[in-house]
């Protein structure tokens, strides 16, 4: 049995058939255009198989995931252009005639990362990418973590040393929240080039500290037994080792747990499934769907 799985990103759209890292048997990418356009791709993408059982769908958001709400399934207040209010879920079941299940990017990205990388055997962890935005995800004994809607872990607020950064941020709605000044786009706006243009010691020490802050965050509300750590920019070679020190650092030997002594270094992770975490996760979603 062959699941298609979709990751619907605000630059592009991976979309997959198999069930897991063995087996992608098709695996197409595409940008992000308009709804319609973008939608219809990936129906056409799933149509001309003809042979999945169900399609799960890791989204950007905001996404409303409530089942017992009426607009299940839509995109909600995403400042991307024409994309508010967009009902993925629905219009992909409606072309497909199959089961549809939808979550969050990050939460499907940490789906995989459970079922086959980083994560294996954990009840409790966080995944968080550092990209053009900020997302997280994870889950907590054992299940994705929902509640009111999804986790928000971009948008947490976090202290704002004026005097070292005066950037603003870049958040349409906060400002100066995690993402308005850690994101890719953050980090471009500030230093005037791409995170992976960029060399300069001050840039990659600054976004450690951010990074950092909201880590620390995350491990004292949520107490994950491991986080991963994804995303274009944590790419950047050195910014990793950073981030783990200044975690460090700023936890001050506050939590005795054995995961978070030393260097951190088994604690916080890249994916092991790399920019295959998203799709993967997806098909696990529709697997778990039937």
């Amino acid at each position: 049995m062959s699941y298609g799985g979709i990751e619907a990103g605000g630059t592009k759209w991976v979309c997959a058939i198999g069930t897991g890292p063995g087996d992608l048997r098709e695996v197409v990418t595409f940008p992000t255009t308009t709804p319609e356009e973008t939608i219809k791709r990936a129906g056409d993408f799933f149509t001309s198989d003809g042979s999945v059982a169900a399609v799960g769908i890791g989204s950007f958001g905001p996404i409303d995931l409530r089942p017992d709400s009426p607009t299940w399934g839509r995109i909600t207040t995403t400042p991307k252009p024409g994309w508010a209010s967009i009902d993925i879920a629905s219009a992909l079941r409606e072309a497909l005639q199959v089961p549809v299940a939808v979550d969050t990017d990050v939460n499907a990205a940490a789906l995989g990362e459970h079922r086959w990388g980083a994560a294996v055997g954990l009840d409790t962890f966080c995944y968080i990418t550092v990209g053009t935005g900020i997302g997280g995800g994870g889950m907590a004994n054992g299940r994705l973590m929902h509640g009111l809607q999804h986790p928000e872990f971009g948008h947490m607020r976090i202290p704002h040393d004026r005097e070292r950064d005066p950037f603003d941020g870049v958040c349409p709605y906060h400002g100066d929240c995690l993402e308005g000044l850690a994101s890719g786009e953050a980090i471009r706006a500030r230093w005037g080039s791409a995170a992976e243009d960029n060399s300069d010691e001050r840039v990659w020490s600054l976004e450690a500290e951010y990074l950092a802050l909201g880590l620390v965050n995350a491990i004292t509300m949520l107490s994950p037994q491991r986080i991963v750590l994804g995303g274009g920019v944590m790419k950047q070679p050195q910014l990793l080792s950073l981030v783990r020190a200044r975690v460090s650092s700023l936890l001050a030997g506050y939590i005795s747990a054995r995961e978070l002594d030393g260097d951190l270094s088994e604690y916080l992770v890249r994916p092991v499934l790399g920019d295959r975490a998203g799709v993967l996760g997806s098909l696990e979603l529709a697997r778990e769907s039937v």
